[in-house]
């Protein structure tokens, strides 16, 4: 038994390149539909938006904001032109869906996927919950999803033809990544297992890991002098990783460490909010290398076939990543390649036709779980919250944790978020006008505002996008709670129905 042999389904490039265009345009529409009536999905879309005009006007202050440099001046020429939130925010789902493209090209390029299929695992991946989420909002996630994808293909590439330049290569993406991400780091170990794994002699070679460190420091080292010039401390960026790893202390909803053993966190996730096929798939590639292995295959020439190398990539981003505290995005590295797992290990024991139509349920399964967490909410009622303060003149409002508010805004409107409503008395003598308790508050577990909440507010809407599990699951990396208090406290929240209330302060 060869269960890692190709199959004999090959079609012309074109033929699989017009099926991937198909489902590409697909997944952009799905990404696209009702965007202008979605807004920002959370507090550091908004955020980052901000940062993003910040440095298109010369303020570098919070340039090295998340540890991603990269992103903000990426999308800085776009601010010089617009401040308009939703531009951002189609600019990068559209850049989702070229990384998306770029992953699914090389996955069907490199194992001879029929175009059916090579359309199958596009549309799959696509259409998880999670990766149509982070395509709708201003984060890395897209930038960070589109260099992931050279990456893996870049060190593919270097484990089937071992060179000196080629370790520079990945050396190269993991830089601009880093630019991008922290999350990045990640990747550091999961690289170093399988270069154990090679054991090809690269490593051993006299200058390899002073050019490959060289290469690391670049971004570093160019992006730290930037941001010395901009009257930056030179250690701005690497006190941003001392920080995430030893937090100096507990952020405004009491979460401090960065540990948590919530080991089931990320398969309960799975089950309950995306395609089944996903674990089933981790399964039945595990199953196949585990039967490769005993015909004799050598461990070490293992990695150097797709559908373990990225068996490795699956196992060790969910295995590691359940150990620190979890949010569905942590895993946002792993659902391309859990998704090529499906399509790679199922067509060697179902028939292309039963694969295809499996995968076509399991999409409309997701497009129902998309309906009802991220479309049925629709729309926004920030949009109208801003409406009525500039429709009553106000031009200083405070809001309660949430930046929601924030894009609706004109610019000579200023908005402050608070994290305690002892802070509204300073802001009130400072003449701010009005503030929003809004119901953000407990998606990140904020409880500080109990004597607000018994006011009578001037006016009030309901915000069903606050009451969505899938966002404070999101949230679980910053509030410390595991998967069933999380969705608990979701389900708390629906309780009220006007999650958005305006006070007066003056």
């Amino acid at each position: 038994m060869q269960p890692l042999a190709a199959t004999n389904n090959e079609q012309p490039a074109p033929s699989r390149s017009l099926w991937l265009l198909g489902a590409l345009l697909a997944v952009a529409g799905l990404r696209l539909w009702r965007l202008p009536e979605a807004g920002p999905p959370d507090f550091d879309s908004v955020l980052n938006w901000q940062i993003v005009q910040q440095v298109a006007h010369g303020d570098f202050a919070n340039l090295f904001q998340h540890g991603s440099p990269g992103f903000f001046l990426l999308y800085a020429p776009v601010a010089l032109f617009t401040r308009d939130f939703l531009v951002f925010q189609t600019i990068n789902a559209l850049m989702g869906v070229v990384a998306l493209g770029f992953f699914c090209g090389w996955v069907s390029q490199r194992s001879q996927l029929a175009g059916p299929e090579t359309a199958a695992l596009a549309a799959l991946a696509g259409t998880s919950l999670l990766l149509t989420f982070a395509g709708r909002d201003f984060t890395m996630n897209a930038v960070d999803l589109l260099v992931f994808a050279r990456l893996l293909r870049s060190h593919f590439q270097r484990l089937q033809r071992p060179s000196a330049t080629a370790i520079l290569r990945v050396a190269g993406w993991l830089a601009l990544g880093l630019c991008f991400d922290y999350k990045f780091l990640f990747a550091v170990p999961i690289l170093g297992v399988l270069e154990l794994g090679q054991a090809d002699g690269l490593w051993r070679q006299r200058g390899t890991w002073g050019r490959v460190l060289l290469v690391l420091l670049v971004p570093f080292v160019a992006l730290g002098a930037l941001g010395v010039a901009a009257g930056l401390p030179w250690y701005r960026w690497l006190a941003f990783y001392v920080r995430v790893v030893v937090p100096a202390a507990a952020n405004p909803a009491g979460r401090q460490l960065t540990l948590d053993l919530d080991l089931l966190y990320y398969f309960r996730y799975l089950l309950r909010y995306e395609s089944p096929l996903l674990l089933a798939g981790l399964v039945v590639a595990a199953w196949q290398v585990w039967r490769s292995l005993q015909a004799g295959t050598s461990w070490r020439v293992l990695p150097t076939a797709l559908l373990p190398y990225l068996l490795v990539w699956a196992v060790c981003l969910v295995g590691g990543m359940s150990l620190l505290v979890k949010a569905p995005r942590g895993l946002l590295f792993a659902y391309t390649p859990l998704a090529a797992l499906v399509v790679l290990s199922m067509r060697r024991v179902v028939p292309g036709w039963a694969l295809v139509g499996g995968v076509l349920v399991a999409v409309g399964l997701n497009l129902r779980l998309i309906q009802s967490e991220l479309l049925a909410p629709l729309p926004s009622p920030y949009a109208k919250v801003g409406a009525w303060l500039q429709a009553h003149g106000a031009t200083k409002v405070a809001s309660t944790v949430g930046l929601g508010l924030a894009p609706y805004l004109d610019a000579n409107q200023r908005l402050t978020v608070v994290y305690d409503e002892r802070e509204l008395a300073s802001l009130r003598r400072q003449g701010y006008q009005y503030v929003l308790l809004d119901g953000y508050w407990r998606v990140a577990g904020v409880h500080r505002f109990d004597s607000l909440r018994r006011q009578l507010p001037v006016a009030a809407w309901p915000a069903p996008q606050l009451h969505s599990p899938l966002l404070f699951l999101e949230h679980s990396e910053y509030t410390g709670l595991g998967f069933e208090r999380t969705l608990a406290a979701a389900r708390r929240a629906t309780a009220d129905t006007l999650a958005l209330r305006l006070y007066r302060l003056q």
